[in-house]
């Protein structure tokens, strides 16, 4: 069956919370599912295929750090973490598993709203960007038109923000990337701020793409400034 609207899973275990995002949601044009904890969450997206997953991290039988992990063996559904204020490790641990979002409790719901419809504007395909079909640099080959990376010969795979993020930097290659020009253009104005979330996808980044992350010689740092898509070893030491 064809589906009208975009369907956004909630999974918190608190009804109050749930009842409250599911008829706010509602009011806002999504169809909503909802689960209680990890385990069902992992359910309900193998049988209802949720376009998008709003991830409360506190959970029993399975947290939302767990659920995450496990999702990403699969999907790569956009997720929306929830976290606790001031929870920095829950955040930062969050998007390192592949959370292309967080929101810290207490939140706005018209935030939520307007992260999820950010998330809907990354998903859509940019029809005014040509695309190249491949780049190579080093030891690393992007195959646009297949979708893959390879390093070394080694096939890498990518998160659909890191595709997005990779393209932004290969299609400026040997160009400087302000931090809030990238945010911008991968994650939405509104981000344009958010240093920290770039620095960890970015990370994840030379994670998969570089011999040594701590030491990159592909993506390279300008401080306090943004990144650069360079020749190999021409990138300066991280400070």
């Amino acid at each position: 069956m064809t589906k009208n609207v975009f369907r956004v899973l909630v999974v918190d275990d608190e009804a109050r919370i749930l009842n409250f995002l599911r008829a706010k949601l509602k009011v806002s044009g999504y169809e909503v599912l909802t689960a209680t904890n990890g385990m069902e969450a992992i359910e309900v997206i193998h049988t209802q295929e949720p376009d998008l997953v709003v991830l409360d991290i506190l959970m029993p039988k399975m947290n939302g750090l767990d659920m995450l992990k496990q999702l990403r063996t699969f999907s790569s559904i956009p997720v929306i973490i929830l976290s606790a204020k001031g929870a920095n490790g829950d955040k930062i641990q969050g998007l390192t598993l592949g959370a292309d979002d967080y929101l810290p409790k207490p939140f706005n719901p018209d935030e939520l709203v307007a992260r999820i419809e950010a998330v809907r504007r990354r998903a859509k395909p940019e029809t005014t960007v040509p695309v190249m079909e491949t780049f190579s640099l080093g030891d690393a080959t992007v195959d646009f038109k297949k979708h893959t990376v390879t390093v070394g010969g080694q096939e890498k795979y990518l998160t659909r923000i890191e595709w997005l993020l990779l393209s932004e930097l290969t299609h400026n290659a040997g160009r400087l990337m302000p931090y809030e020009e990238l945010l911008s253009r991968v994650w939405g104005p509104e981000y344009r701020n958010d240093v920290q979330l770039l620095r960890t996808w970015i990370s994840r980044l030379r994670f998969k793409l570089e011999d040594s992350p701590a030491k990159p010689k592909l993506i390279c740092t300008v401080p306090k400034t943004g990144y650069i898509i360079n020749e190999p070893a021409s990138c300066p030491p991280l400070s």
